[in-house]
């Protein structure tokens, strides 16, 4: 089984911190020793833990000879040292960089769902509830699009309806006064005699 890598960062539980210090600090004394045999190094290690209690490894007689050894080294470079230290400076800034790139992707990684095996139940909640706040968010601005997607398509219906009535009211207006003028059409032949006998009478044919 591939393991998951660990995050950088200070472990909140007591115990997971310390079980972990133990194991690097025994890593760490192995490989200083592993150095000093394989490569005929000298090498100082000292370590301190959260408590304070002291660890060390030194491959000569003493540690504090290996430092007398690096404090004179140091007067020996003089200016270059500082020139050094400067490198050493862009060294630590680009190595910065690259653990917050990693720690980014991590991020990435388990927003995704993946890598969460060396998750701790305080990780795993944290990671929870930073979703439910994206997702939170993220329904927030769906549902301000939709109700400016709404409004703009009342505002059209709005427009074409009182369209629709004018349209309406000028026909109907129309026709109104096409009536109204028939209505008031007058006959205007002339008829001779009383009102009664007007469709009645008749004349005799001429000769």
């Amino acid at each position: 089984m591939v393991r998951g890598k660990t995050e950088m960062k200070r472990i909140e539980n007591a115990t997971s911190r310390q079980v972990t210090f133990s194991k690097r600090r025994n890593g760490l004394l192995k490989k200083a020793f592993e150095l000093s045999v394989l490569c005929d190094a000298e090498v100082a290690l000292i370590i301190f833990s959260p408590r304070g209690k002291l660890y060390e490894f030194s491959s000569s007689s003493s540690i504090p000879k290996t430092v007398e050894r690096y404090q004179k080294r140091i007067q020996d470079l003089g200016p270059n040292h500082k020139r050094n230290d400067n490198s050493q400076q862009s060294k630590d800034e680009t190595y910065g960089l690259a653990r917050k790139i990693e720690h980014l992707e991590i991020s990435t990684r388990k927003m995704m769902g993946e890598g969460l095996d060396a998750s701790s139940i305080e990780e795993l909640q944290q990671l929870e509830n930073q979703l439910d706040r994206s997702l939170m968010k993220i329904r927030a601005k769906k549902y301000q699009l939709l109700r400016e997607e709404i409004e703009i398509l009342k505002e059209k219906c709005d427009m074409g309806g009182r369209g629709i009535v004018a349209r309406t009211s000028s026909s109907i207006t129309t026709e109104e006064v096409d009536i109204d003028d028939n209505e008031m059409e007058v006959v205007t032949d002339l008829f001779i005699g009383p009102p009664e006998t007007r469709h009645s009478k008749k004349f005799p044919p001429p000769n």
